[in-house]
This record gives structure tokens, sequence and C-alpha cells, in this order.
């Protein structure tokens, strides 16, 4: 594998941490938990969710997951030709009756 192929192949999101916190202010319950996304490795995205660390867990890599899809789906520019326009046959006026 090339170091291009294992750039592809990098996931620009990551999940840097997800601990038990207190709950953020305004809210109630229990059981809250702090994550951090970093991209490209530099931290850039916190959160809370309420749930066992393994639920929340699943859910923060589901969210990476969709953030990396959506990174993906940026690498470059569509250049887009309108298609000419074809006669129908029967419609040619071409020929001289």
């Amino acid at each position: 594998m090339s170091d291009d192929d294992s750039k592809e192949m990098k996931q620009s999101y990551e999940i840097v941490s997800v601990r038990l916190v207190d709950p953020p202010p305004g809210t109630e319950g229990s059981n809250w938990h702090r994550y951090v996304i970093a991209f490209e490795g530099i931290d850039s995205i916190y959160g809370y969710r309420q749930g066992s660390l393994r639920i929340v867990t699943g859910e923060v890599e589901e969210i990476v997951a969709q953030l990396n899809e959506r990174h993906a789906g940026k690498r470059g520019r569509v250049h887009l030709v309108p298609a000419t326009k074809k006669t129908p046959k029967g419609n040619d006026r071409s020929t001289v009756s």
C-alpha cells in the first residue's frame, strides 16, 4: 500500500475522549458524558450525552462515521457539462421536399 492509499483510508474525524462528567448547566439527571471529537488531530467538537459509557461511545462513533462520510464526499469538485440536445427522429428539417 502506498502513502497515498493510507492517507485516503485515514479518517479525518476521530474520538479523542468520552468521560463521565457532572450534568451540563441547565440540565437534570445523572450519567452525563462529555465527548471530544478531533478533526485531523485538532480538538474541534465537544458535546454532552446522557447514558451509559457504552451507549454514549456508540452514539459518538456513529457521529464520527457520519462526519467522515460527509467529509469524504467533498474531496474534489465535479465539472458538469450540459448535454447537447438531440433532435427527435422525424423532426429533422435538413431535408428539402
